[in-house]
């Protein structure tokens, strides 16, 4: 199954680290960032969960949980993230969940059906696509989706740019332009006439092409 951005969220129970969850009834009424790793005690991994758990409160912050996952048991992700904390200098807090049997890499599309049915045996490498990102809103609809290769870390802080930009364009009638970053100014949609646009913006906006009007950011 391919997922794409504005499909439902596929659900699913799982084991965790912090204990069993339904993911829909995890998420509850805010937002999730779900990301996954091939295997447990991987390099580029470490870091990243570490990163991550230094993040958990921004993250918070804009009401979002954070949730991981590794094609391995979760006994094996208390035991790397006792490596994490001692090499990254972070406590892992959120759950990471235990994907043994391969169920949710492929309900996400990260492995094939024939896969097979256990992580046991298998090598990073044939676990490489197990390396995304998914943003997922209270509405249990994918926002955002990213694919990494292995080799190259995440940028977690980008994630949260994201995270603020659609945050942003879901409750108000703007988009971000390129390399936003939360504060910059927006451009008004193009759904919203001059008319309208001069109501919801009395202090003004500049128009650099009909198509293309920016304004300030709405607080």
């Amino acid at each position: 199954m391919s997922l794409r951005i504005n499909d439902i969220a596929p659900d699913f129970t799982a084991e965790t680290t912090q204990g069993p969850i339904h993911f829909h009834e995890w998420i509850g009424d805010g937002w999730a960032v779900l990301f996954s790793h091939p295997k447990d005690f991987t390099p580029v991994c470490t870091t990243e969960l570490g990163a991550v758990a230094g993040l958990e409160g921004e993250f918070a912050k804009r009401g979002a949980k954070v949730i991981g996952l590794s094609a391995d048991p979760v006994n094996e992700h208390g035991r790397w993230a006792l490596d994490i904390e001692e090499t990254q200098g972070h406590r892992v807090n959120f759950p990471m969940i235990g994907d043994p049997e391969l169920k949710v890499a492929k309900l996400y599309d990260m492995l094939p059906a024939d896969a097979g049915e256990t992580s046991a045996g298998r090598t990073p490498a044939q676990n490489a696509t197990v390396r995304t990102v998914f943003v997922i809103g209270p509405d249990k609809r994918i926002k955002l989706t990213l694919a990494y290769p292995m080799s190259t870390g995440r940028n977690f802080d980008e994630i949260i740019r994201a995270l603020d930009s659609i945050q942003l364009t879901t409750r108000y009638k703007v988009s971000t332009p390129v390399n936003w970053k939360n504060g910059d100014d927006v451009i008004i949609s193009g759904a919203v006439s001059d008319e309208e646009a001069r109501k919801l913006y009395p202090q003004g906006f500049k128009t650099i092409k009909p198509y293309l009007r920016t304004v300030a950011q709405p607080k």
